[in-house]
């Protein structure tokens, strides 16, 4: 990943330290406690979100210049700590996990097609098939870029995790998302095909600079779920609700790059998810969550909670960009000229 700007105290010690060969960060922790209790709400806090996005980035591909080295420095791993536990505990404080008597695998995927059935947020895909200017449908792919540079990464890390049912389900999800085995069909690689399409650049990380901590949050959220084994419930509620609401807003997406001129080789991307997404759905809720569940019943709070968690932090940041662009604003944290 392109080397990020630091964005406050903590982001500034962390990539002043990766600047230096590995060791010893002493100060490093408290200046993540000192992070986590000047942040308004850790969620949307820039400073919080750009430290933790590139402490799991060290897990992921590495950052330019920064040794690998520093991986599994323990003072690394101390803060990130840290940051990781007040960054859980918003997400419940802000998503409580509520009781149902879903037991199995059927009862559960209809519990979760109930929830992503009943999520009412802004819909930044209708706004983009109907309304969205060019300028706005370059900040839309700035902001989803953060992820889907990486996607489905992040859910991978629930493999070593899961057995049975639910791991087989997952892989047959993930085989898709990593192209079957055909070079250049890897669906981040098709991503960046419709990056390159509007003339923005499809480096890893190039855009982190101008998108908002609350951006940040949802692929921290991610790596937060996969990264840790007790979290494997949530990671996979995660991945199914990811699923479940992807396929219709991924046509209207498709609309907005033919609304405004643009051809197959930028839509195509979106084109693929349409009819894969909808496959997913339902290999995710029934084999995927459904099977943990029944494998491991005391994991469904966690399975629907993920689920939740996802659809409000994608939401909240949803309706972050689409009130920007209504009041005439950017979503970003500048205006800058987008297009090459």
């Amino acid at each position: 990943m392109r080397r990020p700007s630091p964005r406050g105290p903590l982001s500034t010690a962390l990539l002043e330290a990766l600047a230096r060969e590995p060791g010893p960060v002493p100060g490093l922790l408290k200046e993540a406690e000192g992070a986590v209790a000047r942040a308004r709400d850790v969620v949307a806090d820039d400073d919080v979100q750009l430290a933790l996005l590139v402490l799991y980035e060290l897990h992921y591909r590495g950052i330019e210049g920064v040794d690998d080295g520093w991986e599994w420095q323990p003072d690394l791993l101390a803060a990130r700590g840290v940051l990781e536990a007040a960054f859980e505990a918003a997400v419940r404080e802000r998503v409580p996990v509520e009781p149902t008597t879903a037991t199995t695998a059927a009862e559960v995927a209809e519990e979760l097609f109930r929830i992503t059935g009943a999520d009412d947020g802004p819909s930044v895909s209708r706004y983009l098939a109907r309304r969205a200017t060019d300028e706005q449908l370059h900040e839309f792919l700035v902001h989803r870029s953060v992820y889907h540079l990486k996607e489905a990464d992040p859910h991978s890390w629930a493999l070593p995790r899961l057995t049975g049912r639910a791991k087989s389900a997952l892989v047959e999800i993930q085989a898709d998302e990593y192209g079957g085995g055909r070079p250049g069909h890897i669906h981040a690689e098709l991503f960046a095909g419709t990056l390159r399409a509007v003339g923005l650049d499809d480096t890893d990380g190039a855009y982190v600079d101008l998108v908002p901590g609350a951006t940040l949050a949802g692929t921290n959220l991610m790596s937060l779920f996969g990264l840790h084994r007790r979290l494997r419930g949530a990671i996979v509620g995660h991945l199914a609700a990811f699923e479940m609401t992807s396929s219709v807003p991924c046509g209207q997406y498709a609309k907005a790059f033919r609304r405004l001129g643009y051809g197959d080789d930028a839509a195509f991307y979106y084109d693929e998810h349409v009819e894969a997404d909808a496959v997913h759905e339902q290999v995710a809720g029934r084999d995927l969550a459904g099977g943990l569940v029944e494998a491991e019943p005391h994991l469904l709070g966690d399975v629907l909670w993920g689920a939740r968690a996802y659809l409000v932090l994608d939401g909240a940041a949803g309706a972050a960009m689409l009130a920007a662009w209504e009041r005439g604003e950017s979503s970003l944290r500048r205006r800058t000229a987008l297009a090459a």
